[in-house]
């Protein structure tokens, strides 16, 4: 079969261009309304605009001609195991490093560590992120096998979330749920959702449609209870910090 890796490559290069151009078009307002940024300021801007307009047509070329036809490949090979129970320690294994190969959340925690001063820090971040979201994905191949419905995981999920707001510090409540939003990127939403396609096709009992959908919500569930429970955890040390230096204090004014 003859691969024509630049067919319908026009398309990808106007709908990029077409969702770009809104943004093109504020900074230019704000620009001459407000900003007036020097010349060489704006070369550099326009050459960011250029790099990012080339960048996002190759990778959404490379999802149609690569992610996509691979992953639903592979979930059609991992669908006919005999075994179906390897497709939850797999499954975890996909999920970790497509979120640790996530360039939005690289973005994300690289920012995260830079605005608090590095009081969190970027690797723990990703980290915690990949292990949340590799559960998940474990988890929606254990619904992708039993046939589980999808609320029996995002009910009690978002309730456990809004129960752990209240014992987590805000810095992580925020990053928490960005960190749900930037984790369903392009690498979930392209190969793993093919992926699971692809194995819902497979299994006996199951529709590529109704089965195969409602990964993404699970991805995006992740980020949020881990990111939370990294802060409470944060959140217990500072408080253990806090009374032995305290109890330290007292001892040694007891002393003197």
């Amino acid at each position: 079969m003859k691969l024509e890796i630049f067919e319908g490559f026009a398309q990808t290069m106007q709908e990029v261009a077409i969702a770009l151009l809104p943004l093109a078009v504020l900074f230019a307002v704000f620009h001459f309304v407000f900003l007036k940024l020097p010349i060489r300021k704006l070369l550099d801007i326009g050459i960011g605009f250029i790099l990012a307009f080339f960048g996002l047509a190759f990778f959404l070329q490379g999802v149609h001609i690569g992610f996509m036809p691979f992953g639903e490949q592979m979930g059609h090979v991992l669908g006919s195991l005999p075994y179906k129970w390897v497709l939850i320690p797999i499954g975890f294994v996909i999920g970790f490093f497509a979120i640790y190969a996530e360039p939005a959340v690289a973005v994300m925690v690289e920012q995260a560590e830079r605005v608090s001063g590095g009081y969190i820090p970027e690797k723990l971040l990703l980290y915690t992120l990949s292990v949340g979201v590799g559960i998940s994905v474990s988890l929606s191949m254990i619904r992708l096998i039993y046939g589980f419905s999808l609320w029996y995981f995002i009910i009690p999920g978002y309730i456990i979330a809004f129960v752990m707001i209240r014992y987590s510090p805000k810095t992580f409540t925020t990053i928490a749920f960005d960190s749900g939003g930037v984790s369903s990127g392009p690498m979930t939403a392209t190969f793993i959702l093919a992926m699971f396609t692809g194995i819902a096709g497979q299994i006996e009992g199951r529709d590529a449609l109704l089965d195969g959908f409602g990964m993404v919500a699970m991805v995006a569930l992740a980020p949020i209870l881990s990111v939370l429970t990294l802060g409470i955890l944060f959140s217990r040390k500072e408080k253990s910090q806090y009374v032995s230096e305290d109890s330290r204090a007292k001892a040694h004014h007891h002393n003197r």
